[in-house]
């Protein structure tokens, strides 16, 4: 680390250009294997057992995340600042992740029995699968930001598609004896979660050398800075997944079925703007704040732009995506999702100025933006979905990002000293996006 506190990357480092658009290759691989997945449980199971599937998935993948108390993000910065630390924070965090994944196994089992309109009509054997690997699924995050930031981007990756790869299979061998059900789905999904994790695992031990001791220092420094982001990671959960979950809770498995349908679509939108972001976080811990400011900014401007093209080709599509590739039955998801494309861009802000924010010590400034997009998005939800159903919380959604992404750029500007004007993308951006796509299309 230099005297201005600034580490200087590893040689043998990737170019961003390159991490990023393996990891989005990465991504688009997740999300083709991911629509294989839906697209075969809808067919075999109709809409209200595509709901149930995804009600499930949902409340395990949302209560994971709560319970990571943001150990991940602590991973991310203190790994890429002080590399020797990292198998101290390899271990820890396995420490840590089983004692949080049960803690919040318990706590969710105790709050559906108490209150069972929660679990969304779910069968106890279902939540019972996810709520058992829910320390793996803690885990899992940790791991992966261990090797990112050590620009083990292929190890990421892998372990990435691992998951879908194997839920794929499953579920399409089930469906082919015609032995497949909410709950071998579910089964299916949970035997994917352990495969990745099992597979980043694997690459701590061969190239990070392997799980330190736990150390109850570090876990206090972890968590300091943890909680800080958490927040943050809190609220965006809220706005990605807890209309899902308030949508199963009032309207019902069908309606979360259309809607489920909808996001998994737009969700693809997110798939750059996150791939950027895992890519550029090392290199924006170890940079200045001017640096860090305005190489994040140029980032969203690049990445805007793809979304707009993106997001026109969905709009127009969205018929044949919705309906000719599910069915009829998902007619509905049509409308819900082309008003969920017109949030995005809220999202590609709120990803890649937040993720800077967080990079650069300031991660509740990345709270403040996400907290603007959860307020929104849970008082139109409550007021949106009763009436509208799955329209409602599209409309709640596509409202909240839009406010979240403003939120956030006038934060970083402030933070980081850097010009509103430097996050609108010009006409030297579009020739610069066209070219590096021109060259990547030729490699």
């Amino acid at each position: 680390m230099s005297e201005t506190g600034v580490t200087s990357p590893p040689p043998g480092r990737p170019p961003l250009l390159r991490a990023a658009a393996t990891t989005y290759a990465a991504r688009i691989a997740f999300a083709v294997l991911s629509f294989a997945s839906v697209l075969i449980t809808a067919r075999a199971l109709g809409p209200e057992g595509r709901g149930s599937i995804a009600f499930v998935m949902t409340a395990g993948y949302l209560t994971s995340q709560l319970a990571t108390f943001g150990i991940f993000q602590a991973d991310a910065n203190i790994a890429a600042r002080e590399p020797h630390l990292t198998r101290s924070l390899a271990g820890t965090s396995a420490g840590l992740s089983a004692i949080f994944g049960l803690i919040a196994a318990a706590v969710v089992a105790v709050l559906i029995a108490a209150f069972p309109d929660i679990g969304g009509g779910s069968k106890p054997e279902d939540l019972a699968l996810v709520l058992a690997i829910l320390p793996v699924l803690v885990l899992q995050p940790c791991l992966d930001q261990l090797l990112r930031a050590h620009y083990e981007v292929k190890l990421s990756n892998l372990g990435m598609l691992a998951m879908p790869l194997l839920n794929v299979l499953a579920v399409g061998i089930l469906a082919a004896t015609d032995t497949l059900t909410v709950t071998s789905a579910v089964a299916a999904w949970v035997a994917g979660q352990l495969a990745s994790t099992l597979v980043l695992a694997i690459g701590v031990f061969r190239r990070l050398d392997g799980f330190g001791r736990f150390d109850l220092g570090l876990a206090r420094r972890m968590l300091r800075f943890g909680i800080k982001a958490y927040i943050g990671r809190v609220l965006l959960l809220g706005n990605y997944r807890m209309d899902t979950w308030l949508l199963g809770g009032i309207a019902g498995p069908t309606q979360v079925g259309q809607y489920s349908i909808a996001v998994a679509w737009m969700e693809m939108l997110f798939f750059l703007p996150t791939a950027v972001t895992l890519a550029q976080r090392p290199d924006l811990v170890r940079s200045s704040p001017a640096s860090a400011a305005h190489n994040a900014a140029l980032a969203a401007r690049g990445t805007i732009l793809i979304t707009i093209g993106l997001a026109i080709a969905m709009f127009v599509f969205a018929p044949f995506l919705c309906v000719t590739v599910f069915g009829e039955e998902f007619r509905d998801s049509v409308v819900m999702m082309r008003i969920l494309i017109l949030g995005a861009f809220g999202i590609v802000v709120l990803k890649v100025l937040g993720n800077a924010l967080t990079a650069q010590r300031k991660p509740m400034l990345e709270t403040a933006g996400a907290a603007a997009a959860f307020v929104v998005i849970l008082s139109l939800d409550i007021v949106l979905i009763p009436s509208h159903g799955g329209l409602g919380a599209s409309i709640a959604s596509a409202i909240g990002y839009s406010v979240g992404g403003i939120a956030v750029s006038l934060i970083f500007v402030r933070a980081l000293d850097a010009r509103l004007r430097d996050l609108i993308p010009r006409m030297q951006d579009v020739r610069w996006v066209a070219m590096r796509l021109r060259r990547r299309a030729k490699v």
